[in-house]
């Protein structure tokens, strides 16, 4: 993990290309709902926006797309739209003008920041009526047979190596604060990725805790798991469906 010099904790350059190539996509329900809401699609702001896949689908429904990451890597490893102005700049310290924006999202990421500032600098940039989303996602489910080493990996051989901001996104943000008016009825939403054994191993291998455990070991953490993970998922090649549920946060200013 790298810090800058203005604090920022990386945990996900060292493996930007990777980590982008890993990651399950989120339901497109959801940014069209995120859309409904929204008082106009003139502009959007994802914070954190890392690869670049929130952004992507935003700019598929907003005229702008304003994405910004304080890592450089995460940056230069996005997708590039035409409406879409990448900036390598902390969420707490927007340069966007004030009341500029319809909606602002962070995508897997608000448990990264100092979260009262961010939200601070989204109800600056937000239009009258904007609206603001976080959510966020933990454990994958597979089958019960899977899910056993998994959640072994995930909650005990690795539990020392998660960074600080973890339990938030376990908790689903519950402990977090939300400067905005909440959105009664947020729908359901959910992750789903059909994936083989080697697709799904090189999700596992994205996480910030296995990047960590492997610079100070030299090894890869998987090795902890794989004759059980292993004869858990059957023949290799089998194509199993991988589900997350999402945590959503919504509100107005």
């Amino acid at each position: 993990m790298a810090t800058s010099a203005n604090g920022f904790r990386d945990h996900f350059s060292g493996h930007a290309a990777d980590y982008a190539s890993s990651r399950p996509l989120y339901p497109a329900a959801l940014y069209d709902w995120l859309a409904a809401q929204s008082p106009g699609r003139e502009q959007a702001w994802d914070a954190g926006c890392g690869n670049g896949q929130a952004s992507c689908e935003l700019a598929a429904r907003y005229a702008q797309v304003y994405a910004s990451d304080p890592s450089a890597e995460q940056v230069a490893a996005a997708r590039r739209l035409h409406n879409i102005r990448y900036a390598v700049e902390a969420a707490e310290r927007c340069s966007l003008p004030d009341a500029c924006t319809d909606l602002v999202t962070v995508a897997q990421a608000m448990h990264w920041f100092d979260v009262p500032v961010f939200q601070a600098q989204a109800r600056r940039i937000l239009r009258p009526g904007g609206v603001f989303a976080a959510w966020t996602y933990a454990k994958s489910t597979v089958t019960p047979e899977v899910d056993l080493p998994f959640g072994r990996l995930h909650d005990e051989l690795l539990e020392d190596w998660w960074p600080d901001g973890r339990l938030d996104a376990l908790n689903g943000y519950a402990n977090l604060p939300f400067a905005f008016e909440r959105i009664a009825g947020v729908p359901a939403f959910a992750m789903r990725c059909d994936w083989n054994y080697a697709q799904f191993t090189a999700y596992l291998r994205s996480w910030s805790a296995c990047q960590r455990y492997a610079r100070a070991t030299g090894k890869d953490a998987l090795d902890l798991i794989d004759r059980e993970l292993r004869e858990a998922w059957g023949d290799l090649a089998q194509i199993r469906t991988v589900s997350w549920p999402l945590t959503v946060h919504a509100g107005r200013t």
